[in-house]
């Protein structure tokens, strides 16, 4: 039997996907999975979704599908949030219709937001000049090349520039919608839509990790391990010389391997861990900073207040004032 009394329609933000011929449906779908799905759990501020034209339709996407959306550009001037799915390539550059209303909603002051090529449709904006931003790694030469003005990159999966956000290869458009969502509604939001997708809320490690560059199965299985053990024991301090001896490999093989195997070395990638296993004590205990480094495995506040601050720009105690539970001592 239907349901006779249908949740009220959302009311939160607006998130425009921008779509057009040849359209990339990977991104696109991730796009509406995260914020096109109905999800009256999440509450009426949720957000709302639209499918804006770039061009007369119907246009054609990956897989032989055909979008028709109901909607042309002038959709764009309300949006507070829009998405540009993977482009067509470098080489096809967007209609100065797209760019004119690209820069006229950022200007209104919505939020642009590009999936892994769509890159190219911001920085043909001008908007990522002098700025931050990623996309995938074989696009790293070519963008340097014809917009060397941008500050390209290559090793992350995104870049959160306030009002432009970019992202890596594909699937890195779902890390940075997470992110999108986390910073709008908070850490426990973003862990239920990444539930709800089967994903972790938040990644570890860079885009390096993902370039080919074969690691011989029995090393991989063995760091594999290995990366466990620390993820389990992030508060042992461990030393390279240590974590060698425990791959049975010499210091020098270790750390290239381990390299070729997480994209970072091993101090970064503890450095990494250590500040996500902090962001996930900051969100759900009320505990003194002090005690929290110290189980997150930096042993003094001012060593976790050095790393917090540099990988997510912010402070613990601001972070904690943002996403903690409320209440939580500074």
């Amino acid at each position: 039997m239907p349901n006779e009394n249908p949740p009220p329609a959302p009311t939160g933000p607006l998130v425009a996907a921008l779509a057009y011929d040849g359209l990339c449906a990977f991104e696109y779908g991730i796009a509406v999975e995260v914020f096109g799905l109905p999800r009256p759990e999440m509450g009426s501020d949720w957000y709302r979704f639209m499918t804006v034209a770039a061009e007369p339709g119907p246009l054609r996407a990956a897989g032989g599908l055909t979008v028709q959306a109901g909607i042309g550009l002038e959709g764009l001037l309300a949006a507070d949030l829009i998405i540009v799915p993977g482009w067509r390539g470098a080489g096809s550059d967007p209609s100065p219709a797209v760019v004119e209303a690209l820069r006229q909603a950022h200007a209104r002051g919505a939020r642009l937001m590009s999936m892994c090529s769509g890159v190219f449709v911001l920085a043909a904006t001008g908007l990522l000049d002098g700025r931050r931003a990623t996309s995938h790694w074989r696009y790293a030469d070519v963008i340097r090349q014809r917009w060397p003005q941008i500050e390209f990159d290559a090793d992350v999966l995104y870049v959160d520039e306030g009002d432009v956000l970019t992202s890596a290869g594909s699937a890195a458009g779902l890390d940075l919608a997470l992110y999108v969502v986390r910073r709008d509604f908070g850490p426990e939001a973003a862990n239920k839509v990444a539930r709800r997708l089967v994903l972790p809320a938040h990644r570890n490690g860079g885009q390096r990790q993902y370039v080919e560059r074969p690691v011989p199965a029995r090393e991989g299985a063995r760091l594999s391990d290995l990366i466990a053990d620390m993820r389990a024991r992030l508060d042992h301090p461990f030393t390279v010389g240590e974590l060698a001896g425990l791959a049975a490999m010499s210091e020098r093989t270790f750390n290239r391997r381990f390299l070729e195997t997480t994209g970072e070395t091993p101090a970064a990638w503890l450095a990494a861990a250590r500040v996500d296993r902090a962001r996930e004590l900051l969100e759900s205990r009320d505990i003194p900073i002090d005690e929290l480094a110290e189980l997150s495995g930096f042993g003094s506040a001012a060593t976790l207040r050095h790393h917090f601050r540099r990988r997510l720009n912010i402070s613990p105690t601001d972070y904690r004032a943002s996403f903690g539970r409320p209440g939580s001592p500074g």
